[in-house]
């Protein structure tokens, strides 16, 4: 009997030792004790026997070693007891659940899945309360279900928690980042090292294009031998790791990578069969609409009839109402025991006689109708609803108050005690208490006084509910009534007896009324079909309040003189024994139970030798209804039937709460035929068909009958959508009932009401069944063999994935049945749905036990999934873990489950773990889209038309009108500009810099710049000895020493590079880029400071890179003051003048080559369209190392003459005020930021507009305020900017963006709006928005809509093009023309063009296309540059300066950003702009794509406890709003994507950060 797969027979274990094995396998199964003291205890209890085992291999007796999926088949547990000889079949027990779960996952090859990874930090729960075992009922309350453990003990499982063989390697058979030593420890593990292979050692650039692994055949990996190590997280950060080859043979260097390839790995594995082709129109991205498979199961069988139960006797002489008997027995037989009442010890604290609830209920009844006033009026009035607040350890006050109110006709409405101002559904109670007019509350005196109060003292408001008079109705505060006063209460016919709440699945709460005629009629049919009679004793577990429990502990037991013993629920929680030993102790004929109560009573009951329940007649499984209460009779009669307990007394019965009492199964003694079980095949069952399950397939469902029909009802099933017709007799509906016991309406709520209530079943003809209305009672089931009502489900627990229906309750089983205990808490499981796209997911939540590790739970995760998918063949969108005692609390246990849901969307659920399975179970995207061909040059050009559309082309204003030609030759040259302005204006201010307290610094006139210039230049040729058109880095922080060593440079011939000097702080990341600018641009100087110069040559910078290799350094310091003989002045315009180095938002770092003829017209071209003037003053808060920064920086001042404030963007880290107090103090009319600044000022200003007002700062002088960007203008920021700042003055139309790139740095700058040539008319329009339909631009197309249409996309202009720009829209492929408000790239052509990239392998073959492109066809001839950036042109109804209608310019975003999938194209912004509108603590968030799975950043503002509520979220708004699957989503500290100077995200960075593991992440989550 060593192993359990073994046979034993029967007879070779006495009773005594088969009963305490039956209890050792309860303890396990419920993780009382470990695995370990299992076999111990076992091996004791089976010493004696051993012996005649020895036949048995000894390699079963004990627990096998060797993982592998081969033993798992051993995994069927055998019946160890001898067969009671009852009629019921052992084989139907719930265990045929748990080995069916058992052998589909031995079935399974383990599937490989990448566990998530976590931060440390976050694995510490703040809260005490993880460590106090949670409430261990269930979410459905279906807790019987007493699972045998379907032991799993050869798996490897239970016993090596070091040992994970599900965890695939990427590399192989070695760990992706345990060290040689850990792999070689396990036997048949070879040493890591030998495994890198060749491929570590050749290094290979590391982001060479990833190929697309997500298509195509499985790699197959050929697998070590031995076990493998268990933990992938053991590398230290930084250590660069190996490179190791990926699938693709992509080689990448950390256990991220290795993740995403374990991912891709899994994606592979085929899915589920592809649906049939449709037709699809590409814009309106239809989503795949599921056909209904051919070969999915019908209902075969002829149509039911409506079946009727016995009817109620008449011969038997009934009371007249509830109200007349209670006055019977009250007065005459007053000493009657009516209620016993127990406290938490067990002891019975009171027993209240019928005499004293008659009188009792009088002097309330008295009370509430005459002492009660408000106004001198009646607080009451007959037929008001009054709510009764009793706490479930009070049933005696709660009985008098509900009588009392019948007797003086007021309607009660019992609702939960509620316990803090935000109990879980609270608020939603007090809407029903509100709809009800509810005013005055009935409680007990303790009740009142624990009641959350308020300040006053009185009873605080709770949210939601309406004002509340609390009466307290213990004896003192009640009036006796005076001997003549006798109720008037009238309890029969349609008046509402009682208002019973119920929560519908979406969490709204329902009130349903009960009138006194169904009342009394339900009490008649209870008391028929359960046969009882006067004085008998009943025993009741349930809330007395409502369903079951109050119409068996409350009203049917006072109509026959009922003895009734209530058990509190605080009771059954101390000792799950206290009902049994009640019923013994009474000698009690009846018990009303749930299953939950027999399977606490079941891991109680061990050494309790003396208790018998041959006395009950009856025990009522109130929730039989539930499929999973089966497991829980089986098992409770298996091991009480020793105890007396008769297998006929189990009664299972069917109730709702808007049907009452639907079916009971009755003794046979009352005419009730034997019960009967039915095995249901889960597939049938899915598409609503009954199929017994005749081979013993997996997937089957066992139900057992929940008796007959009520008497006096009439049953039948009808379809559960669309119009009630019947259903076929082999198939699911909902059962309907028509009786005079039922529910009579939803409070107040006339709509569902009909539907719910007076529904009208029809036969297939559409001929109604039956003159009477029927009511739905939400149960799914059939009618069986004998009569029998069959209960499958609620409609409240139905999801509908695709077209088949699953159960919630199922779902619960089949994840409690993976494992026993050990990992999750078997009551705290919550299976709900949520709709993503258009279809029910499936969201699986569990209480994670405090001492289970992470990698048992995601082990046990990735167990449940398989077992679903294997039994329900669906797949789960969400698995969850929360830590112990978080999930919300249903009144009396259980979960609550509708409030979980709430939490999971609103992202408050606060779970441990997460799975996400999105790429399994969403298969109604729409169809990866198939280009194409476009219209090829053949296409007509007619005139100026393309394919039928102007072609899109536009053109800043004519230079050559605008201004003489003498001066733009006068000024060709940058230094001559100078050199003229220093002889000319020698004491004009051009510069005034500022720092962090807003005072200056330095100041510049023209004479001072060019006098230091000079400087500059004398020391470069002759300290550094440079030749004309050598290239020299200036390394400097923003100023005035920059821009003079710029001019030093051009006055000596040589080649100027700005860079950014690297920052002190963070050298290890800021000091490469350096170097590499320096590289190269082939530097023969560095020019910098002192300061700078010690730090690119001290110790911490030679940890970065070689300082040996650095080029001269010379520090402008303190030069002597030389002249130069002459300056130099280039022989042709066309010379290089500079280099402007940057790194775009790719990661690439390029570098343009400006001739001295393009920076000229740059700064004409700014200077006409800004209107700059030498005696304007322009404040400028950018970076001056590149781009438009640059120019206006060091360039435009000297070329215009005008002043320029110089606010270096680093100074608004320390005060954020510093630019707009600068632009206030100069009455700078045009100023220039970037969106990083913007966006500095409007989060850290947002709040002291009214601080800065009184410090006098006033933007009323400001004309422009401009953006420089590089991007689509990000009008959210710029629009909450106007808006904050308006109070200080800022025009509203002051704001706009420009547009620039790398192959021209101006292309679009809005002008003076209210300059002189606003004056003349000349400025053009304002600039403006339209709205796109982000579809149609993923298909490269401009579709126009609405502002606030679905799918809409603000763009707005970005400013007006410069004078002397024209720019075209061409096709991103074929390179031809494109007509107005079409989609393509923006080429530009200028004379302040770049000449080129400058690239050090001179590759500039590759990127001539970029500058000098032609048309493919149509004008030919012009010379275009590139721009990269996707955009369309636009024709207002506008007119610009010269009487045309005005052309308008729409970025989209940068082609080198955009993400490829699924065949369109997808701008990031787009993504996470969505993304960060999901949830408030998500800060910042950025988009990648590696390996075609999508790769989503988000920077976490809030608690890292509360990290994991984003995956959900983050998963659920990408498929919704762009159809796109998140392959992973990684939650980091805020701060951690990288941002530009110009406020753009680096996303290449950041994914290579991710890659090489260096983001510390605080959790990464891999979508299955």
């Amino acid at each position: 009997m060593a192993a359990r797969g073994c046979p034993l027979e029967p007879v070779s274990l006495p009773a005594e030792v088969r009963e305490s094995l039956a209890e050792l396998e309860l303890e396990l199964s419920e993780g009382d004790i470990t695995q370990k003291g299992y076999e111990k205890k076992r091996a004791k209890l089976l010493a004696r026997y051993i012996p005649l085992l020895q036949g048995v291999d000894p390699s079963l007796q004990t627990e096998p070693r060797t993982p592998g999926p081969s033993q798992t088949t051993a995994a069927v547990p055998k019946q160890q007891k001898a067969r009671p000889t009852n009629s019921r079949d052992e084989r139907f027990r719930s265990d045929v659940h748990t080995e069916a779960v058992q052998a589909a996952l031995a079935k399974y090859k383990e599937r490989k899945v990448p566990l998530p990874s976590k931060r440390r930090s976050v694995l510490v729960h703040s809260s005490l309360e993880t460590c106090t075992p949670p409430d261990t009922s269930s979410a459905s309350e279906d807790e019987g279900s007493l699972r045998r453990p379907g032991r799993l003990a050869s798996t490897p499982l239970q016993s090596h928690s070091s040992v994970e063989p599900w965890l695939d390697r990427v590399i192989q058979g070695s760990s992706t980042s345990s060290s040689a030593s850990s792999t070689s420890s396990h036997p048949g593990g070879r040493p890591a090292a030998a495994l890198a292979g060749p491929a570590a050692r050749a290094h290979i650039d590391l982001h060479s294009a990833p190929p697309d692994v997500t298509t195509g055949l499985v790699v197959e990996h050929s697998h070590c031998e031995g076990p493998q190590p268990a933990s992938v997280r053991g590398v230290p950060r930084g250590c660069g790791g190996r490179l190791l080859d990926t699938a693709g043979g992509v080689p990448v260097n950390s256990r991220v990578s290795s993740k995403i390839q374990q991912l891709l790995n899994t994606l592979k594995r085929p899915k589920r069969p592809p649906l049939k082709e449709f037709f699809v129109d590409d814009i309106e991205e239809l989503l795949e609409v599921q056909q209904p498979d051919p070969n999915q199961p019908k209902p075969e069988g002829s149509q039911m009839v409506v079946l009727k139960g016995e009817p109620l006797s008449a011969g038997i002489s009934w009371p007249p109402s509830l109200l007349a008997a209670l006055q019977r027995w009250g007065t005459m037989q007053p000493k009657a025991p009516c209620l016993t009442a127990l406290d938490t010890t067990g002891k019975a604290t009171y027993t209240l006689t019928y005499g004293k609830l008659w009188s009792r209920s009088l002097k309330l009844a008295y009370t509430l109708l005459n002492k009660l006033t408000s106004k001198n009026e009646p607080l009451l009035k007959p037929g008001d609803r009054v709510a009764l607040v009793f706490p479930n350890s009070d049933p005696v006050m709660f009985m008098v108050a509900f009588y009392g109110c019948l007797l003086a006709e007021l309607v009660p409405v019992p609702i939960e005690v509620p316990l803090t101002r935000k109990d879980a559904g609270s608020q939603q109670i007090g809407f029903l208490l509100g709809s009800c007019g509810v005013a005055l509350a009935l409680t007990t005196d303790a009740c009142q006084k624990g009641l959350p109060k308020a300040q006053t003292g009185e009873v605080a408001a709770f949210k939601g509910w309406p004002p509340l008079t609390w009466l307290v109705i213990d004896g003192k505060h009640l009036t006796k009534p005076p001997k003549d006063w006798h109720p008037l209460a009238q309890d029969e016919g349609s008046r509402t007896a009682y208002i019973e709440y119920k929560t519908s699945k979406e969490g709204s709460t329902v009130g349903i009324t009960v009138s006194h005629a169904s009342l009394l009629a339900q009490c008649r049919a209870l008391t028929q079909a359960c046969g009882y009679s006067e004085a008998e004793t009943l025993t009741n577990v349930l809330d007395f309040k409502r369903d079951a429990g109050l119409w068996h502990g409350v009203l049917t037991s006072v109509m026959n003189k009922m003895h009734v013993i209530s058990i509190p629920y605080a009771l059954m929680k101390v000792n799950p024994l206290s009902w049994i030993q009640k019923v013994c102790l009474f000698k009690a004929q009846t018990a009303v139970v749930k299953s939950r109560d027999m399977h606490w009573s079941l891991l109680a009951q061990r050494g309790q030798r003396d208790i018998s329940l041959s006395s009950l007649r009856m025990l009522i499984v109130a929730d039989g209804a539930n499929p999973w209460s089966i497991s829980s009779c089986d098992a409770f009669l298996n091991v009480f039937q020793s105890r007396g307990l008769r297998p006929e007394v189990i009664c299972p019965c069917a109730s709702s709460p808007e049907a009452l009492t639907v079916a009971i199964r009755r003794p046979p003694d009352l005419g009730g035929p034997p019960p009967r079980k039915a095995v249901l095949s889960m597939n049938g069952l899915s598409y609503g068909v009954i199929r017994v399950d005749t081979e013993e397939k997996l997937s089957v469902l066992t139900v057992q009958d929940v008796g007959q029909v009520m008497p006096g009802a009439n049953v039948c099933v009808v379809k559960i959508d669309g119009a009630p017709y019947l259903c076929k007799t082999d198939e699911v509906g909902e059962i309907c009932v028509d009786s005079s016991a039922t529910g009579t309406a939803y409070y107040g709520l006339l709509g569902i009401t009909k539907s719910v209530f007076e529904a009208v079943p029809v036969t297939a003809g559409g001929a109604p069944v039956s003159d009477r209305p029927f009511t739905r009672t939400g149960l799914l089931g059939f009618i069986g063999p004998d009569n029998l009502v069959f209960v499958v489900g609620k409609l409240d627990g139905l999801m509908v994935v695709g077209v088949r229906r699953h159960n919630a309750d199922d779902i619960v089983a089949t994840a409690l049945a993976v494992e026993p205990m050990k990992f999750v808490y078997r009551g705290r499981i919550a299976v709900f749905s949520v709709t993503v796209l258009h279809d029910d997911r499936i969201v699986l939540v569990a209480e994670q036990r405090p001492d289970a590790s992470e990698e048992d739970s995601f082990q046990w995760m990735s167990r449940v999934l398989q077992a679903i998918d294997s039994i329900h063949q669906v797949g789960v969108y969400c698995l969850a873990l929360v830590p112990a005692n978080t999930l919300p609390k249903a009144p009396l246990g259980g979960v609550h489950v509708s409030e979980a849901k709430q939490r999971f969307l609103e992202g408050t659920l606060h779970p441990c773990n997460v799975l996400m399975c999105p790429h399994t179970c969403v298969t109604n995207l729409p169809k990866p889209r198939q280009k194409q061909p476009e219209v090829g040059p053949a296409s007509m050009i007619v005139g100026n038309l393309v394919a039928g559309k102007r072609i899109a082309q536009a053109s800043g204003r004519e230079l050559a009108h605008l201004e003489d030609s003498d001066q733009a030759r006068k000024f060709l040259f940058l230094p001559d500009v100078l050199q003229w302005r220093a002889h000319t204006t020698p004491d004009h201010p051009l510069f005034l810099l500022l720092n962090a307290k807003g005072t200056v610094t330095s100041t510049a006139t023209c004479v001072q710049l060019h006098r230091k210039a000079e400087r500059v230049a004398a020391a470069l040729m002759e300290k550094a000895r440079l030749s004309i058109g050598d290239h020299v880095a200036l390394v400097y922080p923003p100023g005035v020493d920059l821009i003079a060593a710029f001019y030093g440079c051009l006055y000596c011939g040589c080649v100027p590079v700005t860079v950014r000097p690297p920052h002190p702080q963070n050298l290890s990341t800021t000091l490469p880029t350096v170097k590499m600018i320096v590289e190269v641009s082939k530097s023969a100087c560095v020019l910098t400071t002192q300061a700078i110069m010690r730090l690119l040559k001290s110790k911490e910078a030679a940890a970065t890179v070689d300082v040996r290799t650095w080029p001269t350094i010379l520090d402008t310091d303190d030069i002597p003051k030389k002249k130069v003989a002459s300056v130099f002045r280039p022989p042709s315009p066309d010379m290089l003048a500079y280099l402007d180095f940057s790194v775009s938002t790719t990661g690439i770092l390029a570098g343009v080559k400006m001739s001295h003829a393009a920076t000229s017209a740059l700064c004409r071209s700014i200077k006409l369209q800004c209107e700059l003037y030498p005696s304007r003053q322009i404040a400028i808060c950018l970076d001056p190392y590149c781009g438009l920064g640059f120019a206006l920086w060091c360039l435009c001042s000297v070329y215009s003459g005008h002043q320029s404030v110089l606010v270096p963007p680093l100074e608004l880290e320390s005060n954020v005020s510093l630019w707009l107090s600068a632009v206030s103090q100069y009455k700078a009319r045009v100023t220039f930021c970037s969106y990083s600044v913007m966006e500095m000022c409007t989060k850290g200003l947002g709040a002291q507009t009214g601080v800065l007002r009184m410090k006098g700062v006033n933007l009323s002088c400001v004309r422009t305020c401009m953006v420089v960007a590089e991007e689509r203008p990000r009008i959210a920021l710029t629009q909450s900017f106007s808006k904050l700042f308006k109070d200080l003055g800022l025009p509203a139309r002051a704001v706009s963006t420009t547009f620039g790139c790398r192959v021209n740095v101006a292309i679009c700058l809005q002008p003076n709006r209210l300059g002189k040539l606003a004056e003349q008319g000349t400025a053009g329009p304002d600039p403006t928005t339209v709205y796109v339909d982000m579809r149609a631009l993923r298909h490269d197309r401009v579709r126009l809509v609405e502002r606030g249409s679905p799918h809409s996309l603000p763009l707005t202009e970005s400013g007006k093009i410069l004078p002397g720009v024209k720019v075209i829209i061409a096709h991103t492929e074929t390179k031809g023309p494109l007509g107005d408000s079409h989609l393509g790239e923006i080429w530009v052509s200028s004379p302040h063009n770049a000449t080129g990239y400058y690239t050090v392998h001179g590759e500039e073959a590759l990127h001539a296309d970029h500058f000098s492109a032609r048309l493919s066809f149509g004008d030919t001839q012009t010379i275009w540059a590139r721009t990269g950036y996707l955009g369309f042109l636009r024709r207002t109804e506008l007119t610009d300066a010269s009487g045309e209608r005005h052309d308008a310019l729409y970025v989209v975003g940068s082609l080198d950003e955009t993400l490829e999938l699924r065949g369109m194209r997808y701008h990031p912004i787009d993504i996470e702009t969505s993304v960060i509108r999901a949830h408030r603590s998500i800060a910042e968030c950025a988009v990648f794509t590696w390996t075609n799975l999508l790769v989503v950043v988000v920077e976490l503002d809030g608690l890292e406890q509360d990290a994991l509520d984003l995956v959900p979220l983050v998963t659920n708004v990408v498929l919704e709003e762009h159809h796109l699957v998140v392959g992973v989503v990684v939650i980091v500290d805020p701060g951690v994507i990288p941002i530009n100077s110009r406020g753009e995200k680096q996303r290449m960075h950041l994914r290579d950060g991710f890659l090489a593991d260096q983001l510390d992440p605080i959790y990464v989550a891999y979508n299955m």
